[in-house]
Order: structure tokens, then C-alpha cells, then sequence
């Protein structure tokens, strides 16, 4: 076989359209199997990505029920390859029915082999989206951070920033939208630090009242109030030796503003009621979603405390700025909530995953969550479609994966950026792209320039 050839195997007992369908796919290795013992062998053997069949196998060359039993244990031994039936115009009902067992699409005959060839090409794009996100998963051990899902540079040189900061007991901000993740990089950041077997002790300053946020924070004496019935100890000395994660520190009162910065300058403590200095050691972490240069100028901030906490400033891209990662981080939470849900394999449909990558997710990745939560549950058959997403937004047409037609494009609009910048001269556009003149030429002829 030719390894550098994908595998697409044709089940089909004719053949005259064995031989045609050889013909259409040149571009891959074509294994063909008349029958379902063949096929199955096949299947053992190669295990290719994607698979063509027509559903009128011998015996049963005239029914579906051979081709249906044959679909079955092909999705038995591999669950995610895509196969793809042929029909007649009369097959109709036959084709739903293969749908409904696992089949990736239907197509009818007599075919059109380059609407067929897309249809493959497809198929084989989402196969290889998904073998991607199963690596991963196998290896998330070996990403930046364990709880970060990614692939865009972006993301990753953030990772790679939290390990950098870790070692040193600076005061860190997380600054970024809500939903990506500010909570696990600071626990991440914990974890990697010489504090790691010391407590992490996290308070959202949104979600407490401001009358109880300081006694959180702080502590009291008994007797403090009325119902302070004995000593409590705040959040800030529990974490000592560890980390105190404090998140939406936008949210702060501005009279605990000015008692948070003289615990950062003298790293003392007072409890409520108290007035005994207790010495605390403790890294601590800020997150907030809040543009906190704003609320200086609005005077909500005090500009000495921001300048205590942001030590290290790490800035945490939002999805919709992370390349890849929106379908990457769908299949991932998929195949989580499946096992969840005990629901059989699921895929998602080619306008599902136009929709996963076309969506601007204002809530980032917990939003995706709860998205693909709501999809496994709601979804009907073996695909998840882009209605079962639920998500209020025009779907774009994918962008076709193919890398020559991006090569081209990059190389055209390299070309009119140097005619533009030099006046038109070949010579200097020669010069300035570091190619001869007959190159230029050539390229000018291909993409219609003058």
C-alpha cells in the first residue's frame, strides 16, 4: 500500500462501479470489498478512516438487510470510522435507517463524483478532527497545564508564563473575560509552586455580601458582633505557607481596598474585633474580568493596591481568539459528557461544527460546556446537529481545509502587497520577495496580475 495515501475502502459487488469508483478516488489508496466477510477483513486489517458502501450486498443483493447487519459490525470493531451509504432513488427509507444505526451520510445513485468527493473529503476531515482530540486527551499529562485544552499559541505561551511565575512568590493578576479559565491557572500556578502541599484557598469577592466579605477575609474574635460566638479564622490566614486565590478582586469595597493593601505591604493581619497583628505567609493570586485602569480613573480602585497586586500581569486570550480551539475543546467536553450522559458514540454534523467555529462564545469555555452538555442530551441519532447546539447565530459556510488553496491565497496577496509597495516594479518586487523575475512573471500569469 501507499503509506502516503489515505485509505478509503468501497464496499460494492459490482463491478463495473468497483471500477468506476477506483476512478473517482484516485487520490486515495481504494480498498474494495464485494461482500461483508471482505469487508470486514478490510476493516481488521487497514482500519481506514472512511468507508463508501452499498447497502445491496449477496446475498441480499436486492434488499438491505445484509448491507444493515454489515454496517452494524463495521461500527462495532471501529466506532469512528465515517461510513458513507449509497442508495438508490428508491432506498430512501433504507438510507434513514443506516443513518440511525451510525452511518455518517447517505448518498443516492447514480452519483456525481465530485459532490461524492466532497462528501468523502468531509468525512475524512472530521475523522482526523477527532483522532486529533483523542491524542490529546491521551497526553494531556504532557500539555502546559493539566485542565487547559489547546492548540493556539496564544493559550499555550500563557501556560508556559504560569510555570515561569510559579517558582516566585510574586503577587500575580490573571486578567481576562469570564469563562477562560482564570480559576485553573491560579490553582495550576499553586500546584507548580514550592507551596504546592500547602493549602489553596480561593473567595469571589462578587459573591459575598460586602457586610460578611471582610470577616471572610479576615477573620474575627469572639464577641466581635452579635452572633460571633467564637474565634473564626479568615480565608487569608487559612491559606498560610499556601496560596489565597482572590478572584473579582474588581469587586472590592474600597475600605477593604485599603485594608488588603497594608496586609500586602506589612503582611499582617487583624481580625475583626481584634487587635493583636498576626504575621501570615501567603503567595496571593487576583483574577478579575474588569479593566481595573478604568476603575482607577472612575476612582473604584486604588491605584497603589493595583500596582501591589499586579506583580505579574498574565492576560488570558478569550475563545474566540484561540485558532482551533473552539471545535477542539467541543469534541473534548463531547466525549466527557457521553460517558456522563451513558450515551452511545455521537458525532457532530458538518453545520454543527460550523456553527461551534462560526459562535463568538461571550461566555468562552463555560459556555462551550454547558453548549455541548445540553447537545449530548437533547440530540437525536448518532449526530449532534447544529439546532441540538441551540446557539443564536448566523452559521457561516467551514472554510475549506485545503492546503493549496491557502498556499495560493498567501501567495497571492504576498505578491500584490510587493507590486504595491514597489510602484509596480518587477525588478524590486523580485528583489524584495527574494525570488528571479521569471518568478514573478509566472506568478502574475497565474493569478491574473498586471
Amino acid at each position: 500500500m501507499n503509506q502516503d495515501k489515505k485509505s478509503l475502502l468501497v464496499i460494492e459487488d459490482d463491478p463495473g462501479l468497483q471500477k468506476q469508483l477506483r476512478w473517482s478516488f484516485d487520490s486515495y489508496e481504494v480498498l474494495v470489498a464485494g461482500d461483508r466477510e471482505s469487508a470486514l477483513t478490510l476493516i481488521r486489517r487497514y482500519e481506514p478512516a472512511v468507508v463508501t458502501m452499498d447497502l445491496g450486498l449477496p446475498p441480499d443483493p436486492d434488499g438491505a438487510s445484509e448491507g444493515l447487519g454489515t454496517l452494524k459490525q463495521i461500527l462495532e470493531l471501529a466506532p469512528d470510522t465515517k461510513v458513507i451509504v449509497l442508495t438508490g432513488n428508491q432506498d430512501h427509507g433504507n438510507a434513514l435507517k443506516a443513518i440511525g444505526i451510525g452511518a455518517y451520510d447517505f448518498y443516492q445513485k447514480p452519483f456525481d463524483p465530485e459532490m461524492l468527493g466532497l462528501v468523502v473529503e468531509r468525512a475524512f476531515y472530521l475523522y482526523a478532527l477527532q483522532q486529533e482530540n483523542r491524542r490529546l486527551l491521551q497526553t494531556q499529562i504532557n500539555l502546559p497545564i493539566t485542565g487547559i485544552i489547546t492548540r493556539d499559541p496564544g493559550m499555550i505561551k500563557v501556560c508556559r508564563n504560569v510555570e515561569k511565575v510559579a517558582s516566585s512568590d510574586a503577587t500575580a493578576i490573571l486578567l481576562g473575560e469570564s469563562g477562560t479559565g482564570k480559576e485553573i491557572l491560579a490553582r495550576a500556578l499553586h500546584h507548580s509552586s514550592a507551596r504546592q502541599g500547602k493549602r489553596f484557598m480561593a473567595i469571589n469577592c462578587a459573591a459575598i455580601p460586602e457586610t460578611l466579605l471582610e470577616s471572610e477575609l479576615f477573620g474575627y474574635e469572639k464577641g466581635a458582633y452579635t452572633g460571633a460566638a467564637k474565634q473564626t479564622l479568615g480565608k487569608i490566614e487559612l491559606a498560610n505557607e499556601g496560596t489565597f486565590f482572590l478572584d473579582e478582586v474588581g469587586d472590592l469595597p474600597m475600605p477593604l481596598q485599603a485594608k488588603l493593601l497594608r496586609f500586602l505591604q506589612e503582611r499582617v493581619i487583624e481580625r475583626v474585633g481584634g487587635r493583636k497583628e498576626i504575621p501570615v505567609d501567603v503567595r496571593i493570586v487576583c483574577a478579575t474580568h474588569q479593566n481595573l485602569k478604568k476603575l482607577i480613573e472612575e476612582g473604584r480602585f486604588r491605584e497603589d493596591l493595583y500596582y501591589r497586586l499586579s506583580e505579574i500581569v498574565i492576560t488570558i486570550p478569550p475563545l474566540r481568539e484561540r485558532a482551533g480551539d473552539a471545535a477542539l475543546l467541543a469534541h473534548h467536553f463531547k466525549n466527557k459528557f457521553l460517558v456522563q450522559e451513558k450515551r452511545p458514540s455521537l458525532n457532530f454534523s458538518q453545520e454543527a461544527l460550523a456553527a461551534i467555529e462560526s459562535h463568538p462564545w461571550p461566555g468562552n469555555v463555560r459556555e462551550m460546556e454547558n453548549c455541548i452538555k445540553r447537545a449530548v442530551i437533547m440530540a437525536d441519532g448518532p449526530m449532534i446537529s447544529a439546532e441540538d447546539l441551540g446557539l443564536q447565530t448566523s452559521v457561516a459556510p467551514m472554510e475549506p481545509i485545503n492546503l493549496r488553496q491557502i498556499r495560493e491565497k498567501a501567495e497571492c496577496d504576498a505578491l500584490m502587497k510587493a507590486l504595491a509597495r514597489v510602484d509596480g516594479s518587477v525588478v524590486k518586487a523580485a528583489e524584495l520577495l527574494g525570488v528571479s523575475r521569471p518568478t514573478i512573471y509566472d506568478l502574475m500569469n497565474r493569478y491574473g496580475l498586471k
